[in-house]
């Protein structure tokens, strides 16, 4: 059992070695217009992190004969894992999406330098919360955190494109237009996600507790979450606010998310208040 810790444990530094790398080199190539094969480095370290963290995470399945749900360690390697795969799909199918690589890979990478400080402690999965609604749950979460990173990383380089002419230079963003629009398109996606995690997860809910809707802290924070980025989408509709303001509030509703899914259940140290 100790050698297969720490084997688990090898392979998370291994994630985190290769994030950093990829975060690295990602920064350098913004800042020396890098070429394509820099390019194919950011994204084949980002991967082997990935991979990394699938075999960190596929060891400790093995390892406790659970899936990583109820500590906030294994939520931790979870995220970590489905951040950076998200995004390598991303980066690789949508090229226009490369240039809010440096904001976006240090994001699984601070997931997963974090989940070396927790304890790998092990919470036995109770059996009422063992069903495919569990799993269609949590897998919404992760696409909806996943799309909204994306979005709001390419908010931030466009904000940061509008800071100063040397910013600007230094970002050398191409077609402003077309990155503002891959800015909404990811973010109604994550709102589609979203709202399937809302609804899947008060099923699950109902099983599991035998209650679809408790307003525990997780939950209020979930909807609130769910509240602002459908405000922000309508805004963005209906009103013709400046760029800079909506992308602003794009990277708010992310902190109001990225609060809601690390800062709650490290408060309660679990992914629910009340889970046991």
């Amino acid at each position: 059992m100790a050698a297969q810790y720490a084997v688990e444990s090898w392979l998370l530094w291994a994630s985190v070695v290769s994030y950093g790398i990829s975060a690295f080199l990602s920064a350098l190539r913004q800042a020396t217009r890098i070429n394509s094969i820099q390019q194919r480095l950011v994204f084949f370290s980002l991967l082997i992190g990935t991979l990394s963290l699938a075999v960190t995470i596929g060891q400790r399945w093995i390892r406790i004969d659970q899936g990583p749900f109820m500590t906030m360690y294994e939520v931790l390697l979870s995220s970590a894992f489905s951040l950076g795969l998200i995004y390598a799909f991303v980066y690789h199918f949508i090229p226009a999406t490369r240039s809010a690589a440096m904001l976006i890979i240090p994001f699984p990478f601070m997931l997963a330098v974090w989940a070396l400080g927790m304890p790998a402690d092990t919470v036995p999965l109770p059996a009422t919360f063992d069903n495919n609604w569990l799993w269609l749950h949590v897998l919404a979460g992760k696409f909806f955190l996943g799309t909204c990173l994306v979005s709001v990383g390419l908010s931030g380089v466009l904000l940061l494109n509008c800071l100063h002419p040397a910013v600007r230079e230094y970002m050398n963003l191409q077609d402003v237009e077309q990155l503002d629009g891959l800015v909404w398109r990811f973010l109604a996606v994550a709102f589609i996600f979203d709202s399937l995690m809302l609804i899947i997860g008060a099923v699950w809910a109902y099983d599991a507790w035998g209650r679809y809707w408790a307003w525990d802290p997780l939950e209020t924070w979930a909807f609130i979450t769910w509240l602002a980025m459908a405000i922000v989408l309508h805004l963005r509709v209906t009103f013709e606010l400046p760029l800079w303001s909506s992308w602003l509030m794009v990277i708010a509703v992310f902190i109001l998310a990225f609060l809601t899914f690390f800062g709650v259940p490290f408060i309660n140290m679990a992914p629910h208040k009340g889970i046991m």
